[in-house]
Formats: structure tokens, C-alpha cells, sequence
């Protein structure tokens, strides 16, 4: 059992609010996932010939500083970063084509958590409340953020095994659920290129769509796919650099609300958790329909 939440703002205006009104929604989901919790947000956006990417290291004292140095160097290109916590972002005028391949052979200590133009990745082992601290969740600012909190019931508890995954540039994905073919399927996805940090199901499942995404599938024509190659059961929220979007199962065994206004639109496993949304007593509240894709996108 774990939580899911998203938050997608078609108003503007509240973008400055983004990190204050998701916080309280992933805390909500504490009794569904209380090992684990992680969010992918949307926003501080670089220019098509940047890519930015979030680092982590274990310890919390890394010198990032000598990392951003080798890079510049390398790349005889100019470097931005801060750190937060074990994290760091870093911004680079290259690709990320170029970057990660550095990092991997310059700092093989380092984890890459994502890598795009507008996608941070933050995640970590613990109480969804701590972690919302840990991170300064309630003071961050973007155009959406999905999240999740993790009840481990196959595998350790780990801050890898947690979710958002991200295995496509600006692509990230969290999942309510289990797949019965997720071995076989990575074997077959590694054949083509997608690379795994993990053995979790979700990860393979975010391989799947970026892997479909690479063969020139649009994102509603790659779940559309998945709903034929993925066994199982799943509630899937999907972030993008200029979207959100839910997907269940066939069977959709594994609850979800949506709710709509004229300012956001938001899921949750439970209602509750978007109980705290402003104006959410006039919303438009629906459960998903099985096997349907639900997608919000701005334009870029």
C-alpha cells in the first residue's frame, strides 16, 4: 500500500504557492506509505541548451564544489548549482547526453535522480513530514509536482527503492500497485538502451514510457501501449516538463481521486488529502475510469 498525489496549476498566479499547497497532501498519505516519500517538481526552468540535473550523495557533507569544477572544466561551459540537504542541482550550458556519462566516470558515488530541463527530484527514507522539512517542501515554487509515499512490502527500505523514478529526461513516475512482468519486461528494455538503478517494479514501468517516448510515441500513445504490456495492477500519476497526467489499470483495484477548478487539478489515493486545496468544496471531484487517460498539458 503507498499514497500518490499530484498537483498541476493551470493558474500562474499560484505557482509561487506550489510547495505550500502540496506539502499537507503528501503528509496526508502517511498512513499509506510511511517508509519512504519523494516528489518530483516542475518550475526554474533552463534554456534549450542547458540541461539541468539532480545529484545526490550520501553524505550530506559532499563537496559539490569540486564536482561543478570539473565540469566547467571539461566542458568549458558555464555552471550553476545549490545544494539542499544530501541533493544538489546542478545546471549546465551542455547536454545531458554529454553530462551524465561524465559524472558516472568522474563521480561514480554520485546518483543521477533526473535529468532535464525543468524536473528537481527529491526523495528520501522517513515520515513524509520530516522529508517535506528536510527538503523545505512548503517554500518551493513551480508549475506542478507529483509525489509519493512508500509502504515497502516486496523490497528493503531504501532512498533508491523510493519513488518519483525518472528514467527519461523531464519524465518521472510514481505507481499505486504491482507488475507481474516487470522482470522480463526490464530484461527487454535493457536490450534497447533503458538503463535501471533499481529492481523496482515503478522503475521499470518509467523505463517502459520513456523507451516508447524514444520510438516516437506521443505520452498518451505510450500509455495507451502500456495498458497492453503492462500485467498487473497500477494507479500511475505521470509528470512532464509541460504536463501531468493518471492512468489506471483495466481493473483499477487501487483507488484515486481527481479534482478539478479553474485554478489546479489534483489526485490523491484519498480524498482527504486534497481537503486542505483551496476552493475544493466547489471542485469538480471524480474517481478515474478504468483503462482511461487523463492528461493536462500547457503549451511551451
Amino acid at each position: 500500500m503507498c499514497g500518490i498525489v499530484g498537483l498541476y496549476l493551470k493558474n500562474k498566479a499560484l505557482e509561487s504557492e506550489l510547495g505550500a499547497l502540496f506539502t499537507p497532501m503528501l503528509i496526508a498519505m502517511t498512513d499509506r506509505g510511511p517508509d519512504s516519500a519523494g516528489f518530483a517538481i516542475y518550475g526554474d526552468e533552463v534554456a534549450a541548451d542547458w540541461v539541468k540535473l539532480t545529484l545526490r550523495h550520501p553524505d550530506i557533507n559532499y563537496d559539490w564544489e569540486i564536482l561543478a569544477g570539473r565540469i566547467k572544466e571539461a566542458f568549458a561551459a558555464p555552471v550553476e548549482w545549490f545544494s539542499n540537504n544530501k541533493v544538489a542541482v546542478f545546471k549546465v550550458q551542455t547536454s545531458a547526453e554529454q553530462l551524465e556519462p561524465f559524472i558516472a566516470e568522474q563521480a561514480p558515488e554520485v546518483l543521477v535522480l533526473s535529468a532535464g530541463r525543468s524536473i528537481e527530484i527529491l526523495k528520501e527514507v522517513g515520515l513524509p513530514a520530516d522529508i517535506a522539512k528536510t527538503f523545505n517542501l512548503p517554500g518551493m515554487q513551480g508549475s506542478h509536482i507529483i509525489g509519493h509515499t512508500r509502504m515497502a512490502t516486496e523490497s528493503a527500505v531504501t532512498m533508491e527503492g523510493s519513488h518519483p523514478f525518472s528514467t527519461g529526461e523531464d519524465l518521472c513516475l510514481v505507481h499505486n500497485g504491482s507488475l507481474s512482468n516487470h522482470n522480463r519486461l526490464r530484461l527487454e528494455l535493457q536490450r534497447e538502451g533503458i538503463r535501471f538503478e533499481t529492481e523496482n517494479d515503478s522503475e521499470v514501468a518509467a523505463g517502459y514510457l520513456t523507451w516508447r517516448l524514444k520510438q516516437g510515441d506521443t505520452l498518451g500513445e505510450a500509455l495507451e501501449h502500456a495498458l497492453k504490456d503492462l500485467d498487473g495492477f497500477f494507479t500511475f500519476a505521470i509528470g512532464t516538463r509541460n504536463g501531468f497526467a493518471v492512468m489506471r489499470d483495466p481493473i483499477a483495484c487501487k483507488p484515486a481521486v481527481l479534482a478539478e477548478t479553474d485554478d489546479y487539478v489534483a489526485m490523491a489515493s484519498e480524498y482527504q488529502a486534497l481537503t486542505t486545496l483551496p476552493g475544493i468544496e466547489n471542485a469538480k471531484v471524480w474517481e478515474p475510469e478504468p483503462a482511461t487517460l487523463y492528461v493536462w498539458e500547457r503549451d511551451q
